[in-house]
């Protein structure tokens, strides 16, 4: 575990780090309401834990959105409540697997997952993703005992998963007894057309355990996700978490529930919709006009993020690292490859930006590919060297 490799975050920069939410808005005040009323009362389920798996109140309240807004029926003793979403998967690894198992893990892919799932035991085999869809039908790979995807708003590349490849997937997990990681990480927040139901929707096998977090959707430092455990398995994943002490805190849980179930987070997410929809446009018409010469970037029909390729030779390590000499953190997206040759881009997250702090990141952007074009490079020691007589001087 502790040789995994971790994606690097600046304090103190511009953060085009991906999957942080707009914060600035966020209903404090509301929320602070909330969080005093519920340490005034300290009843008993706040003050102990009555069960591992959560607040009764918080599950349930999540069972009951989840019917909602994502299509998942379950009951509210399927809800296991634990410390984010890679918690969810660290458990969930933990737990279903045994050592030398085959996993398939999509390509390219989530890190946090990559790191769980070997951390787990799994021998990780390649589910590659393309614009196009998700190669379900390669015969490369092993029988598995585990698949995780990402179909609502595939990381990294934004990719979602259509309703034929959905029943086909369920199918293959049916077919093989294995089990199904859906992490629904961005499921909330899609821009255009119909919302897609989330897989766990369509599973009447029971193969799926959907993971959810509240860290995209309300604050990054809430640190309380859920996963959404099959009824035969509900038991023993609140065995297991009672054993690793993945226990999110009673009091944040309490609010939470309080704060879905008096329709402030329906409020709250319907606001930041509309805001991350209007910040993909600005952020895409600046990116344009000012970084096409060195990186390609298109829309996202959901998701709190854009990918933009980088031209070739640029090196997206490198970028990243001129970029935080510049002020601005951002994400390398060659860190999601394991078994192909990766692609060099940038993941950049634009939903926590402002509007005046989102010019200065990308004209901050823009300098680390001015300092990193070889271009750029000659064309200002050609300015330097230039005879300063008054006379013009032509460049090339």
């Amino acid at each position: 575990m502790a040789s995994r490799p971790q994606p690097p975050r600046s304090p103190g920069k511009l953060n085009f780090h991906p999957g942080f939410p707009e914060s600035a808005t966020f209903p404090f005040s509301t929320w602070a309401r909330l969080l005093a009323r519920n340490a005034r009362r300290r009843g008993d389920d706040i003050l102990a834990y009555q069960s591992f798996a959560g607040h009764w109140g918080l599950r349930e309240a999540i069972a009951e959105y989840l019917a909602v807004a994502r299509g998942v029926n379950c009951r509210p003793d399927q809800v296991i409540v634990v410390t984010g979403a890679q918690a969810a998967l660290d458990l969930t690894a933990r737990l279903l697997l045994d050592g030398g198992e085959a996993v398939w893990l999509e390509e390219p892919g989530y890190l946090g997952a990559r790191s769980a799932l070997l951390s787990g035991g799994a021998e990780l085999a390649p589910l590659r993703v393309h614009k196009g869809g998700w190669e379900l039908g390669d015969p490369s790979l092993p029988p598995p005992r585990m698949i995780y995807v990402t179909p609502s708003c595939q990381w990294p590349l934004g990719t979602i998963m259509g309703m034929d490849e959905r029943l086909r997937l369920l199918a293959i997990a049916e077919r093989h007894n294995a089990w199904i990681i859906e992490d629904d990480y961005d499921g909330e927040y899609r821009f255009r057309g119909q919302p897609v139901p989330a897989l766990r929707g369509l599973d009447h096998t029971q193969r799926v355990i959907y993971v959810g977090t509240f860290g995209k959707t309300l604050f990054s430092s809430l640190r309380i996700g859920f996963l959404v455990a099959p009824p035969s398995l509900a038991p023993a994943f609140e065995r297991a978490l009672s054993v690793t002490g993945q226990f999110a805190p009673l009091l944040l849980q309490a609010t939470l529930a309080d704060f879905i179930r008096e329709g402030y987070f329906a409020t709250h997410l319907k606001r930041m919709r509309r805001l991350y929809a209007r910040r993909q446009t600005e952020f895409l018409i600046l990116c344009r006009r000012k970084l096409s010469a060195w990186m390609d970037v298109s829309e996202n029909d959901a998701g709190m993020q854009i990918l933009g390729w980088l031209i070739p030779p640029l090196d997206d390590h490198a970028i990243a690292s001129a970029a935080l000499r510049h002020g601005v953190d951002v994400q390398p997206v060659s860190i999601n490859y394991q078994h192909d040759a990766p692609r060099q881009g940038l993941l950049l997250g634009f939903a926590g930006v402002g509007d005046r702090e989102m010019v200065r990141a990308v004209n901050g952007l823009r300098s680390a590919f001015q300092s990193c074009d070889p271009k750029q490079a000659s064309l200002s020691a050609n300015r330097r060297l230039a005879p300063s007589n008054g006379k013009k001087v032509a460049l090339s």
